[in-house]
């Protein structure tokens, strides 16, 4: 699979292609054309020797600064060598390359002001396996990802850290792996590189990504609980849907009746005398909705700006900008706030709320499976035979309510605002923290689905003569064929691991969907 990148077109499911199986780039004509007519835009404007802000001014507070014509070069270095001053925890490849991809797919769009010999450099070191080594923190989200995508743009003029093939080298020997040639950057081109939404997109596409595969793993574990807690399936009817029409809510509502059709459990107590399920079962298409309706609307924005110009100031025909805009006759130059990460940080923060509230539903189903007060009369306290002597699945709780904990401990980064260079920039979004806070609840919830989904396969071992529904007896299946049934007391923390992996990566539900498909 080779992804294009038109500056139009790429998809969240094209960044973790590019991100994750290291698929291979490349550029259209069209956008190699939007390329050579925005450089040239760039070129023409700073042969006026008017002063623009980003081509030869000062940044931040010193946009007053006039830079003489002989300075401009040494200006943008200036730029990526001052700004690569992040801090904490590299990058994962996967990470890095999420940010390389999607910073090249905004530069091809054609507004940036950028040589065509820099979007090929960059569309090298991705392509060669090239990954720059990136602090993770020191972004604010506004004028963009600034020290992560300048620690990412020093390798392209021979200078900070790469990995290559699993070693670490100068900027410099990394090009030369490439048989590349530093470059000297010119007007606008650091700018460029830098100033944008990209360590936020990028992991903000991955986590839409993740989390559709985690809530449709919820799906599925909490399907398996309310057949081994012996609850209905009657809360999934679609007329209860149909009026109360949330897309999300019939999409949980009807996965929960495909899962379960077939199944020997919900039938065997159609007519006993519970009146209702605990709302943890009972509420799941509303619950597990609801989470649905947050990651699409997450979806939406990410979409947008993964396709959308984010640097600053943007270069235009001038036939396309009013007035008040700088340049000449013929191209316009807009100084605005495209690079403001706020559209994605609300919208981050919304899916970390939705999936903490996933992750506590599933923690809830946990407990009736396991708690011997409230468990069904046919499930073993904790389940193990040999309770007392042996601890069966209790720490595995434990372990989801320290995971949820943490998930509800993160605040809300997008409500937070620190003013910065010298006031200038006086409102930000940190939308790159809201993005790294979604991962980390990402995958803590994704460990929380696994111990469901570890717990209901253990619930199953004590349903005696009955079969499961069609997809959760799949589900059943692939648990099985990486986990072997609890007899006695063994460490489950590696077996919660591997699972965790499943939901992730959407092995689990892409095994339960083929089987399904096939029936």
């Amino acid at each position: 699979m080779v992804v294009e990148l038109d500056g139009h077109s790429l998809t969240p499911e094209g960044v973790a292609a590019v991100a994750r199986d290291d698929e291979p780039v490349v550029v259209t004509d069209d956008a190699w054309k939007a390329v050579r007519t925005s450089r040239a835009r760039v070129e023409a404007v700073v042969a006026e020797d008017e002063p623009v802000y980003g081509l030869n001014t000062g940044f931040g507070q010193l946009v007053t600064e006039r830079i003489p014509a002989e300075d401009l070069s040494h200006l943008q270095m200036n730029l990526l060598r001052s700004h690569a001053s992040g801090s904490g925890r590299e990058l994962t490849q996967t990470e890095v390359r999420a940010l390389m991809v999607t910073r090249l797919n905004a530069l091809v769009k054609g507004y940036s002001g950028i040589r065509e010999r820099v979007v090929e450099h960059l569309v090298t070191l991705l392509n060669e396996g090239i990954h720059p080594v990136v602090k993770s923190r020191g972004s604010l989200g506004a004028s963009g990802d600034l020290a992560p995508l300048a620690h990412m743009a020093l390798v392209l003029i021979g200078e900070g850290h790469a990995v290559v093939d699993g070693t670490r080298c100068s900027g410099t020997q990394a090009l030369a792996e490439a048989d590349l040639d530093p470059l000297t950057l010119r007007a606008k081109e650091g700018l460029a590189l830098i100033n944008g939404t990209q360590l936020t997109v990028g992991l903000g596409a991955l986590a839409v990504v993740d989390a559709e595969r985690t809530v449709d793993s919820a799906d599925v574990a909490g399907a398996l609980t309310t057949e081994v807690t012996m609850g209905t399936t009657a809360s999934c009817d679609p007329a209860i849907q149909n009026v109360r029409a949330h897309t999300g809510q019939s999409v949980s509502a009807a996965n929960v009746r495909a899962l379960t059709a077939g199944s020997e459990i919900v039938e065997s107590h159609r007519n006993c005398d519970r009146v209702q399920d605990a709302y943890s079962i009972r509420c799941l298409p509303q619950v597990h909705g609801a989470v649905r309706d947050a990651i699409a609307h997450l979806r939406e924005a990410v979409e947008v700006e993964l396709n959308s110009a984010t640097d600053n100031p943007l270069i235009f025909s001038a036939a396309d900008t009013d007035d008040r805009a700088s340049g000449t006759e013929s191209v316009g130059v807009i100084s605005g706030g495209n690079f403001h990460g706020e559209p994605l940080a609300l919208r981050l923060d919304y899916v970390r709320t939705a999936l903490t509230e996933l992750a506590a539903i599933c923690e809830r189903r946990v407990d009736r499976i396991l708690n011997p007060n409230i468990q069904e009369e046919h499930l073993p306290p904790f389940l193990t035979e040999n309770s007392g002597l042996q601890s069966g699945c209790m720490i595995a709780q434990y372990t989801a309510a320290a995971l949820l904990n943490e998930n509800r401990s993160l605040g809300a980064a997008s409500t937070d605002t620190t003013p910065v260079s010298g006031g200038q920039e006086d409102h930000v979004s940190m939308s790159a923290q809201a993005a790294l806070n979604a991962r980390r609840v990402l995958e803590n919830t994704a460990r929380i689905v696994a111990v469901e989904l570890l717990c209901g396969a253990q619930a199953l071992e004590f349903v005696e003569g009955l079969t499961p529904g069609d997809g959760t007896q799949q589900a059943y299946d692939h648990v099985r064929e990486r986990v072997e049934p609890l007899t006695n007391d063994r460490p489950l923390s590696g077996e919660i691991e591997t699972l965790g992996k499943s939901v992730r990566s959407g092995a689990l539900t892409a095994a339960v969907a083929e089987h399904l498909s096939e029936e």
